[in-house]
């Protein structure tokens, strides 16, 4: 369902809050269907705030943003696709080496997706996470280095 709706009624995401009441209205059904699911959500939340400068908030269309000081770690969609958003190279290793897929809309993009299926996803999705967060502190220690030398 959540594929048919990105790809046939992407309009939708237009109309204010539309993705918000989308994701939890997926919330609430994965409430009452598969709750352990929510529990890894927590789990993958609570590692990411133990990161130095991390944060979370609503993710503009529906679901939880992961953020490194003010930008975009990755997002975690209420029916468990990860998205995060790397370099073109980065991503063509990680599909390489089977750890993630192109994203669900934007395939020609850095971005990938993951599936969170089972509790072992839990582990890789905090991996990719990880992965993102160590290169956004790399670039931003080294414009750190930049600056300090003008």
């Amino acid at each position: 369902m959540f594929g048919f709706i990105v790809k046939y009624l992407n309009f939708l995401k237009r109309i204010p809050l539309f993705a918000l009441i989308y994701d939890s209205c997926l919330k609430l059904l994965l409430f009452l269907t598969e709750p352990m699911k929510l529990t890894w959500f927590d789990e993958i939340e609570n590692e990411v705030l133990n990161w130095e400068h991390t944060s979370i908030s609503l993710h503009k269309f529906g679901g939880t943003q992961f953020n490194y000081r003010k930008t975009e770690i990755g997002h975690l969609h209420s029916n468990g696709i990860l998205d995060i958003l790397f370099t073109k190279k980065t991503k063509q290793r990680l599909l390489d080496e089977q750890k993630a897929t192109s994203h669900h809309v934007f395939e020609k993009s850095g971005w990938i997706s993951f599936y969170v299926r089972n509790e072992k996803d839990v582990e890789n999705a905090i991996a990719l996470l990880k992965l993102c967060y160590d290169l956004k502190l790399k670039a931003y220690s080294q414009n750190d280095i930049i600056l300090a030398r003008v």
